[in-house]
């Protein structure tokens, strides 16, 4: 009788640790962004598998008053990600597809999100 409850028990705790739930799903792959940073070049920044879900900023252009806007994205992550020309997702917004999205250099952005 107790060994029956005991295998009741475990396999409740089991059933339990299946149900919670995993932490962030990530977008697998590259996000790659163009942005001229302090010393006048242009640079490339690159976000490897960014988790989905969440508002990114890009740090190097966070601040509009001290930066461009990055420009040129290309989105090889296997996720749609939708860019923001303002930091915490605001303003406009431009979607790119999975793993072949990209934008010109005219397309500016400050955040992205992958859905």
């Amino acid at each position: 009788m107790r060994l029956r409850h005991a295998a009741l028990a475990a396999f409740g705790a089991l059933s339990l640790v299946l149900t919670i739930p995993t932490s962030a799903s990530a977008a697998v792959g590259e996000f790659q962004y163009s942005f001229v940073g302090l010393d006048g070049r242009t640079h490339t920044g690159i976000l490897l598998d960014p988790t989905s879900g969440e508002c990114i900023n890009l740090h190097e252009v966070a601040d509009p008053d001290a930066s461009s806007p990055a420009h040129s994205p290309r989105n090889r992550t296997t996720s749609t990600a939708t860019v923001f020309t303002d930091v915490d997702c605001e303003g406009d917004r431009f979607t790119l597809r999975p793993l072949t999205g990209r934008g010109t250099a005219q397309l500016k952005l400050r955040s992205v999100a992958f859905s």
